[in-house]
């Protein structure tokens, strides 16, 4: 059994120590905001905040989430108020939205760590978050609107 908190509660798992923790927070927690796309942490659509830090949770065994913290895209703000959300809305960016929980999680670590990025820095930050509609565009122009709200905020 593994311990550790997720969206600020604390749980007990019962899956083996080699899942994937994206298995276990979609099936054993049922937090189903957080999307298989790969499978080899090569598309960012599982990607969740381990201890603050953009982590692609297909392939990061549960074991290593004793004691820690896991933050989904349920738990960036459970009412869909954090800048990134609503500028996300603001910008027009979900098409067919697959991707969108993995690219919000990405650009909430993107701001933690650098708040107002440059167009290179958001590329930089981003790169290896895939988005099969080629929203990239707007995903760029959510990133700056929600750079100006996100002073304080963390994910």
């Amino acid at each position: 059994m593994i311990t550790f908190h997720i969206n600020g509660r604390e749980v007990t798992v019962k899956s083996a120590g080699d899942s994937p923790l994206l298995w276990v927070i979609r099936d054993e927690l049922g937090l189903t905001g957080t999307k298989f796309g790969c499978g080899i942490a090569q598309c960012g659509a599982c990607t969740v905040h381990v201890d603050g830090h953009a982590t692609r949770s297909c392939v990061t065994p549960v074991s290593l989430m004793q004691g820690r913290s896991v933050t989904t895209i349920e738990g960036l703000d459970p009412h869909g108020a954090h800048p990134l959300q609503k500028a996300w809305v603001d910008a027009q960016v979900p098409q067919c939205g697959y991707c969108q929980s993995g690219q919000i999680m990405q650009a909430a670590s993107l701001l933690m760590s650098n708040p107002h990025p440059t167009d290179a820095d958001i590329d930089a930050g981003m790169n290896g978050n895939l988005c099969r509609c080629m929203a990239y565009v707007r995903i760029k122009k959510a990133i700056k609107l929600a750079a100006g709200e996100t002073a304080g905020v963390r994910a």
